[in-house]
């Protein structure tokens, strides 16, 4: 399970830092799409490798939750959290409402199904007319991205401890690497849809007309 969760963050550091390239304009982002469509073979062995990352994490998860279950079929009387943040506490409903934003945001900018007037191949435009056309859009993915930074915070966390990359500290919540990357993901995945927003990011400008 922290192995996977820590090749899918590797995926998201990417994928955050392709997404930031609108800041520098339509040519950058959509050379980049054009890149990963011009070589198939990089693009799909990259689906596939995060597919069976996605697939072997859920599955840790479900076999982890059973172990724990049956260590401790009676529950306790009274639960009072001594070191558990708020992330851990709720990463269960975090990770439901992980995988529903999977799903949304690859029926939004992967196949156009949620975005009326998707571009095929042009993911500068689309990210435009998804946050200025479609206002719902904007705040579910503003709101999801807390969701996303929640989630690293915890996953990073407990991947790096499992892995024995970490030794144990007197403060239990002095967490700098899940701290700098859950924080760091969050903002770069939200400055996309604030830019679009306040019009940091927006459509191209229309040619001058000739005289």
């Amino acid at each position: 399970m922290a192995v996977s969760g820590l090749l899918m963050a590797g995926f998201l550091v990417m994928h955050m830092t392709a997404n930031l390239l609108a800041y520098a304009g339509p040519e950058h982002i959509n050379a980049y799409s054009q890149f990963l469509h011009d070589v198939p073979e990089l693009l799909w062995a990259a689906r596939a490798g995060l597919l069976v990352a996605l697939v072997v994490h859920v599955t840790s998860a479900i076999q982890l939750t059973r172990v724990s279950a049956a260590a401790r079929p009676v529950g306790y009387d009274r639960r009072e959290p001594q070191v558990a943040t708020i992330a851990a506490r709720t990463i269960r409903w975090l990770s439901i409402l992980m995988a529903l934003f999977i799903v949304v945001h690859l029926l939004h900018f992967t196949t156009g199904t949620l975005l009326p007037g998707f571009a095929e191949g042009d993911p500068y435009a689309n990210l435009v007319t998804a946050f200025t056309a479609q206002r719902w859009a904007a705040a579910f993915y503003i709101v999801m991205m807390v969701v996303v930074g929640l989630h690293l915070y915890h996953g990073t966390w407990s991947a790096i401890r499992t892995l024995g990359l970490s030794r144990p500290r007197r403060n239990p919540f002095s967490r700098p690497v899940a701290t700098v990357l859950a924080v760091s993901l969050w903002l770069g995945f939200t400055a996309v849809p604030v830019g679009v927003l306040l019009g940091l990011v927006g459509p191209r400008p229309a040619a001058t007309a000739s005289r």
